[in-house]
């Protein structure tokens, strides 16, 4: 097996991740909980269209804020709080939902970040092959540290997953746990996640230092920061299929 990290774009047709750490997994993994599907769209023209013909909440956000006249932005909280019998939500956002559409070689693509890091780790090794990549979404193309952290999150938790099934992984004291004997498995990258990752308090005061956390919270969206920053609250999985987000089950 292996597993790796890259940005904004998947090189794996095995499984694929996607992490937008703030805030689009997160929106997508509580939009689950109140519709069947999210239709994730590459811009605010194709997101009118497809919430117009599959009579769809809209949401979306560009550079934090909400798209004029969208039912919602890309907001976990403006989501629980909202109420409609419609089955499905349409979603576009600058950087997370846009990396989907560099991710389309792979064989399973999944979502997720901090909320659901344990349950997404245990979804993705059961569809593996042999390999597991994250893809973090980035910020304006570059790398965004509460990726970065998030990915790790979910990295610990395929390496927890990994150890139960495999007596191959090493089991020492000097990191090399993560690795496999026959020396495929966890890139250095991942390893750097995984190790930047286990210091809950000073991430969580990094994320709300960088570039997206401090846009955030000067556009009044605290509240979403701090639900993202979250660990393993939710059991739900996203999983990309058919142009569609929905549930794995």
């Amino acid at each position: 097996m292996i597993i790796d990290l890259s940005l904004a774009e998947s090189h794996s047709k095995d499984v694929s991740i996607m992490v937008d750490a703030l805030r689009a997994s997160t929106t997508i993994t509580v939009a689950l909980d109140h519709f069947k599907e999210v239709i994730p769209a590459f811009s605010p023209e194709d997101a009118r269209k497809l919430a117009k013909e599959n009579n769809s909440v809209l949401a979306g956000e560009r550079k934090g804020q909400k798209l004029d006249g969208f039912d919602l932005g890309n907001s976990p909280c403006q989501i629980k709080d909202f109420n409609t019998d419609k089955e499905s939500i349409v979603l576009t956002t600058s950087n997370g939902v846009r990396a989907l559409e560099n991710m389309k070689n792979s064989r399973n693509i999944l979502i997720g970040g901090f909320t659901n890091a344990k349950a997404l780790a245990k979804a993705a090794t059961e569809l593996a092959r042999e390999e597991i990549e994250i893809v973090m979404g980035g910020y304006n193309g570059e790398f965004a540290i509460e990726d970065f952290l998030a990915a790790g999150e979910i990295l610990y938790w395929i390496k927890e997953e990994l150890k139960k099934e495999d007596t191959a992984l090493e089991d020492t004291n000097d990191g090399s746990d993560y690795q496999w004997k026959d020396r495929k498995g966890f890139s250095e990258y991942a390893i750097s996640a995984i190790l930047a990752s286990r210091d809950k308090e000073s991430n969580n005061k990094e994320m709300l230092k960088s570039k997206s956390g401090k846009r955030l919270r000067y556009l009044n969206y605290s509240d979403d920061v701090e639900l993202c920053m979250k660990r393993n609250i939710s059991e739900n999985v996203g999983i990309y299929k058919d142009g569609k987000i929905v549930l794995y089950e």
